[in-house]
């Protein structure tokens, strides 16, 4: 199922920031907050976060691209970008789809993910892209 933020809650350009404001990204949703999820994958059910996507053209890095570190584990695929100030995950580029970013919706200004109701889990531990 599709859990969908309307456009009229989320505008299609939306500022997105860490905790301590070091990093802050701009991301365009031209339909909001599309098919948020948890993922159960080692890193992210570590991380907690709820992530959604964008086209990589979806997210620019408006500040703190000096103090985004770089994450990445197993088959190096997957980028994962935190904050190296307060720790914040605040994106990733996908390993399942490598021409879209994960955007952790808890980084979005004025978006509670609390608010969101029931959140679906992705199946990261068997992975589609390890069954070649």
């Amino acid at each position: 199922m599709i859990k969908k933020i309307g456009p009229t809650e989320i505008k299609p350009k939306h500022k997105a920031s860490c905790h301590c404001g070091a990093v802050e990204l701009e991301l365009t949703l031209p339909d909001g907050v599309v098919d948020p999820r948890r993922c159960d994958c080692s890193i992210c059910r570590r991380k907690g976060a709820i992530a959604a996507s964008v086209p990589l053209s979806g997210i620019q890095i408006i500040k703190g691209a000096d103090v985004l570190k770089l994450y990445q584990f197993n088959t190096n695929t997957a980028k994962h970008y935190f904050c190296s100030v307060c720790g914040i995950y605040t994106h990733h580029q996908r390993r399942s789809n490598p021409e879209q970013y994960g955007y952790n919706v808890g980084c979005l200004e004025g978006v509670n993910p609390f608010d969101l109701g029931e959140i679906g889990t992705h199946d990261g531990v068997n992975h589609p892209s390890d069954r070649r």
